[in-house]
C-alpha cells in the first residue's frame, strides 16, 4: 500500500502535507467518512425524553421477527450477523458465514393480544466483499370486526390492517476488521381507503480485534436506526359527507391527518470472547440503546456456543429512569427485561458454510404473557 507527500519544516516541528495513498485506501477512508457522517448526523434527535412517547409512529419498526435478535433483546449490536443484523445492526450483513443466506421468521407479539410479526430475508454475496440483503417484515393483526356509528355491535364483517416494511441493505467488510452497512426502507401502513407511507435509513458499523491467535475476541458496533421522512395518513376514508340544514345540500368534507415521526434509535454495543476455546466460546455482551421517542435502555447478557452448532443466550436490559409512582403502578414499558433464546445448527458438509439453523427468543412481558420467536434460516 504506497503512501507519499510532502515533509516541510517550522521551527522544531515538522508536517506532512499532500498525502495520498493507493486506490483502495482512499476508497476505503472515503466510504468510512460517509458512513460516519450520515450515522451521527441524526444524533440531535436522541435525548431518551419519556415526555415524547406516544408522538412517534410506525412502531412496528422497532419490532424485530428474527428469534436471535430477540433472544438477547436487541443487545447483540456487536456481534449479530447475516440476515439477523437487517433488523438490528446492518453491518453485520456481510460477516455471515456462507455466499447465501435465506430464512422466515415469525413472532407471537404479546401472548393474549393475537398479534403476531412475520419476517422474510435473504442475503447474497456481491463481488469479493460486499453482500446485498432484501428484508420483508409484515405485521398480523388478525381480523378485526367492522363497527359503523350506527352499529357499535359490528355488522358481520371484518378487516384486517395492512403494515409492512421493505428494505434494501448492503454491507461491505474491509481488511476484515471493519464492517458498514446502509439499509434504505420502505414503510406502508394502511386499512380500508386510508393509507400511509414513507422511507427510512439504517446505517452501522461493526469493528473486531483481538491476539493472533483469536483476531475476533473484542466486537464492537454502532447502529442507527428509523431515521426518515414523516408519515401522513391520507385517502378517502378521512373523508365524511354532512348535511347543510339550511340548503339541505350534502357536501363531502376532507379531514386532514397530523403528520407523525419515525421512532429513531441509536445502539451502542460490545462484546468480548470470555472464554474462546477453538469453537467453543462463552461471550459478554452490553449495550447501550438511545430512544428518541421514550426512555433510553442499558443491559448486558451472556452467550455460550458449544461447537457452532448449539447456543444459548440470555440477558436483562434495564430501562433508565423507569419508577413506581404512589399507586405501585410502574412507568416502565410492558417489558421486564428479561430475555432468553436457544440456536441449533446443523452443518451439509465439512466446510461448515451450508446449514440449516433454527433459533428461538423469548422476551419477558408484565403483563401478557410475553413475546415468542422463531427463525429458520438455510445457509449456502
Amino acid at each position: 500500500m504506497g503512501l507519499c507527500g510532502s515533509l516541510i519544516r517550522r521551527g522544531s516541528d515538522f508536517f506532512i502535507l499532500d498525502i495520498t495513498s493507493d486506490k483502495s485506501m482512499n476508497i476505503r477512508a472515503t466510504t468510512l467518512l460517509i458512513f460516519f457522517a450520515v450515522l451521527f448526523a441524526g444524533h440531535g434527535a436522541f435525548a431518551g425524553n419519556p415526555d415524547r412517547q406516544g408522538e412517534a409512529g410506525a412502531y412496528e419498526l422497532l419490532l424485530s421477527p428474527w428469534a436471535r435478535v430477540i433472544g438477547l433483546s436487541g443487545m447483540n449490536t456487536a456481534g449479530i450477523q447475516g440476515i439477523d443484523a437487517m433488523s438490528l445492526n446492518i453491518a453485520g450483513l456481510s460477516r455471515m458465514t456462507g455466499d447465501m443466506e435465506v430464512g422466515v421468521a415469525h413472532s407471537i407479539y404479546l401472548v393474549g393480544t393475537g398479534l403476531g410479526v412475520n419476517g422474510l430475508g435473504f442475503a447474497t454475496r456481491v463481488g469479493k466483499f460486499g453482500t446485498l440483503g432484501i428484508g420483508l417484515n409484515a405485521m398480523d393483526f388478525g381480523q378485526i370486526p367492522v363497527t359503523m356509528e350506527n352499529l357499535p355491535e359490528g355488522t358481520g364483517a371484518t378487516y384486517s390492517p395492512r403494515f409492512y416494511n421493505l428494505g434494501l441493505s448492503y454491507a461491505t467488510t474491509f481488511e476484515e476488521k471493519v464492517s458498514v452497512g446502509f439499509t434504505v426502507r420502505l414503510i406502508s401502513e394502511s386499512i380500508a381507503q386510508v393509507g400511509a407511507s414513507g422511507f427510512s435509513l439504517d446505517a452501522g458499523i461493526q469493528y473486531v480485534n483481538g491476539p493472533k491467535d483469536y483476531p475476533q475476541q473484542f466486537k464492537f458496533g454502532v447502529a442507527l436506526r428509523n431515521i426518515g421522512s414523516n408519515m401522513v395518513f391520507g385517502g378517502q376514508g378521512l373523508n365524511h359527507a354532512l348535511t347543510n340544514p339550511n340548503t339541505n345540500v350534502t357536501l363531502t368534507y376532507a379531514a386532514n391527518g397530523a403528520g407523525f415521526e419515525l421512532p429513531s434509535q441509536l445502539y451502542i454495543g460490545a462484546s468480548y470472547d470470555l472464554i474462546p476455546v477453538e469453537r467453543n466460546k462463552l461471550t459478554f455482551v452490553g449495550n447501550f440503546t438511545s430512544n428518541a421517542f421514550s426512555r433510553d435502555d442499558i443491559g448486558g447478557g451472556l452467550e455460550f456456543s458449544l461447537g457452532g452448532r448449539f447456543m444459548l443466550r440470555a440477558g436483562y436490559k434495564y430501562e433508565i429512569g423507569s419508577t413506581t409512582d404512589a399507586t405501585g403502578e410502574s412507568t416502565k414499558s410492558v417489558y421486564t427485561g428479561i430475555c432468553a433464546g436457544l440456536s441449533v445448527r446443523v452443518p451439509f458438509n465439512k466446510e461448515n458454510k451450508s446449514s440449516l439453523t433454527i433459533d428461538y427468543g423469548y422476551l419477558a412481558s408484565n403483563p401478557w404473557g410475553g413475546t415468542h420467536n422463531l427463525s429458520v434460516k438455510m445457509g449456502f
